[in-house]
C-alpha cells in the first residue's frame, strides 16, 4: 500500500472535510431523499434523483478521504531542515526569462493550490527542484516549452 505524503495542515483539512461530510452532508441528503420519497412516484421525481446522485457523490468522497487518511504519511515541516529541496520545502525561484519571482511550497497532491503557492510534489516543477539547492537552475518542461528557474532560497516554514 503506497503512502500518501502530506503536511499536518493537509491532514487536518482532510479530517475536517470528512467530519463535515459525515455529520452535516450525509444526514441532510438522507433527509432530502426521505422528503422526495414522500412526494410519490419516484420514476419522474427529479428531487429524488438529484438527492440520490448527491448521496452517491458524498459516499464516494467519504471513501476517498478515508483511504487517503489510512495511507497518510504526515510530515511535520517545522522539524525539517537542510539546503536541498524536498517535500515540505518552501522554495523561492526566479524565472530566467521574465525575471518574475515565484514562491512555492512542495506539498502532497490533494493539498496543492497554485493560487496559494502550494504545488504538488508530483508536479513537473516540483520534480525538477527535488534534490537541488540554492543557486541551482532547474529546467521544467511546460506546455509552452522549456522554462528555466533559478532557486534563490530554500526555507522550512
Amino acid at each position: 500500500m503506497e503512502k500518501v505524503p502530506m503536511t499536518a495542515g493537509g491532514y487536518q483539512a482532510l479530517d475536517d472535510e470528512l467530519k463535515r461530510l459525515k455529520t452535516v452532508e450525509r444526514p441532510s441528503v438522507i433527509a432530502a431523499i426521505s422528503e422526495a420519497r414522500s412526494h410519490g412516484d419516484l420514476s419522474e421525481n427529479a428531487e429524488y434523483h438529484a438527492a440520490k446522485e448527491r448521496q452517491g457523490w458524498i459516499e464516494g468522497r467519504i471513501a476517498e478521504i478515508e483511504d487517503k487518511i489510512s495511507r497518510a504519511q504526515v510530515i511535520d515541516v517545522s522539524k525539517l531542515s537542510g539546503a536541498q529541496v524536498k517535500f515540505g520545502a518552501t522554495v523561492t525561484v526566479i524565472d530566467e526569462d521574465t525575471e518574475e519571482e515565484g514562491r512555492y511550497q512542495l506539498v502532497g497532491e490533494h493539498e496543492a493550490d497554485v493560487k496559494e503557492g502550494r504545488v504538488s510534489i508530483t508536479s513537473p516543477i516540483a520534480r525538477a527542484m527535488i534534490g537541488k539547492e540554492q543557486g541551482d537552475v532547474v529546467e521544467v518542461n511546460t506546455p509552452g516549452g522549456v522554462k528555466a528557474y533559478e532557486i534563490v532560497k530554500v526555507e522550512w516554514l
